[in-house]
């Protein structure tokens, strides 16, 4: 009987222990490189150039308007996230930079697709306007 106890206490661990690591696994650390990066762009400028990119690269998952309801939308398995809200907003730009040129999971690597880093940064600018 203090066998089987012992083993449903080890398995209730393990089941705790796990739940928590995938929940760590999800949170999405940007490096600290990025975190303070600043934006060399002036958000006033070329916002339609941010938008027509954004368009181009972006909407088909993360919507006309950031509420992550576009058309390929259904295909992710993660969280697209919701752009207006302040949780979002909140974010640095480099952070923001990050996550949408690195990517992760279904969120894929923009490197290739955009060369031109100050594109990425347009695209920040452009997303910034999608806030409350």
């Amino acid at each position: 009987m203090k066998t089987i106890k012992t083993l449903a206490i080890l398995g209730i661990i393990c089941f705790v222990l796990y739940s928590f690591t995938s929940v760590v696994q999800d949170e999405w650390k940007v490096p600290a490189k990025y975190e303070k990066m600043k934006n060399p762009t002036d958000p006033s400028v070329d916002l339609a150039i941010g938008k027509t990119l954004y368009n181009k690269h972006c909407k088909s998952c993360h919507g006309k308007t950031g509420l992550g309801d576009g058309p390929k939308a259904d295909e992710v398995d993660g969280d697209l996230g919701d752009f207006s809200t302040g949780e979002f907003q909140s974010q640095s730009d480099g952070a923001i930079f990050y996550k949408s040129y690195i990517g992760r999971d279904d969120m894929p690597n923009y490197e290739k697709k955009i060369p031109d880093e100050e594109d990425v940064w347009l695209i920040v600018n452009y997303v910034r306007t999608m806030g409350d």
